[in-house]
């Protein structure tokens, strides 16, 4: 299978800037990192917080919005994302109320 990359090392960033701006309505990028926020009015709950590798996308960018996610933090290409750009993702998702990390693992059978 082809896949159409611009530059290899610039696909995750190319990735949240293209998908930012197709949903301009619904949700930006965190400046300066790969985080996917949402624009809705906060609401004074909990915030939501989930994330993954990139390669699935819009695995978890494509759940960020009102009554959903507060924020998606992007890793590299089936990477986890870094602390520095989770902990950005916490704070621009709280609303108050404390910060909900969604945590996945994939459990393989031997």
């Amino acid at each position: 299978m082809k896949k159409i990359i611009n530059d290899p090392t610039q696909v995750v960033t190319e990735m949240i800037d293209g998908f930012a701006y197709m949903h301009n309505d619904l949700v930006s990028r965190l400046d300066g990192y790969d985080v996917i926020i949402r624009k809705a009015e906060k609401t004074g709950k909990v915030g939501l917080v989930s994330g993954g590798g990139s390669g699935h996308e819009p695995a978890h960018a494509g759940f960020v919005g009102q009554g959903m996610l507060s924020a998606a933090v992007c890793g590299a290409v089936f990477t986890s994302p870094t602390p520095d750009h989770v902990f950005e993702a916490i704070k621009a998702a709280d609303e108050g109320e404390g910060v909900f990390l969604i945590i996945k693992i994939i459990l393989e059978t031997l």
